[in-house]
């Protein structure tokens, strides 16, 4: 894994924003996707907010997605190997670039067609604990025509990516203005955030 962690790293110092096309195997990236679909199907993915859990907004004007937090007590097999995965890399990013992250969040998230979330930054006005945004896609084929594209801000530039599966994104949460762009199909995530105290 330290050739992908490596990828992220590189790609983050290099223009703001690490991304490794390969983080999540193919077969994990698999059984995480069957995982948010049974969240969804059950329905007890909700309709994502913005701010924290003292401030919380719903405006589907503004984001249209749903969510479902992943949790260490749930005590999934799948769920527990993309923790161990993180956890591997916050060790590494640590030890390399003196990051100082202490812990992390992340929820499964579900864009149905026609979805979207307008610009804006990750990290909130009264908490700055969010110190990098990670992301990592769970779409399979996923093509140009379905949409969907992070659309990444830079003081001089717009950059696009691709939801494709296995494919994960790292940002300074605090640093680079961003949007999803509307869907043309279910496009799936698993969004959180590198924490520091």
């Amino acid at each position: 894994m330290q050739k992908i962690f490596d990828q992220l790293i590189d790609s983050f110092i290099e223009n703001k924003i690490g991304i490794a096309t390969d983080f999540l195997s193919k077969n994990l990236a698999h059984q995480l996707t069957q995982n948010l679909l049974h969240h969804f199907n059950h329905h007890e993915m909700k309709a994502a907010g913005t701010g924290n859990e003292q401030i919380a907004l719903q405006n589907k004007n503004f984001r249209s997605d749903k969510i479902f937090w992943l949790d260490k007590n749930n005590k999934n097999p799948f769920e527990d190997d993309f923790f161990k995965l993180m956890d591997a890399f916050i060790l590494y990013l640590n030890s390399t670039c003196f990051t100082s992250i202490t812990s992390y969040e992340f929820h499964y998230t579900m864009y149905e067609k026609g979805d979207f979330y307008k610009k804006h930054l990750d990290q909130f006005k009264n908490n700055d604990r969010r110190k990098f945004s990670f992301i990592t896609y769970l779409n399979q084929n996923w093509t140009a025509a379905d949409g969907g594209e992070l659309l990444i801000h830079h003081q001089h530039a717009q950059q696009h990516i691709s939801p494709q599966n296995g494919k994960s994104v790292f940002f300074k949460s605090n640093e680079l203005p961003h949007e999803v762009l509307v869907t043309n199909k279910s496009r799936m995530s698993i969004t959180g955030w590198l924490k520091s105290d």
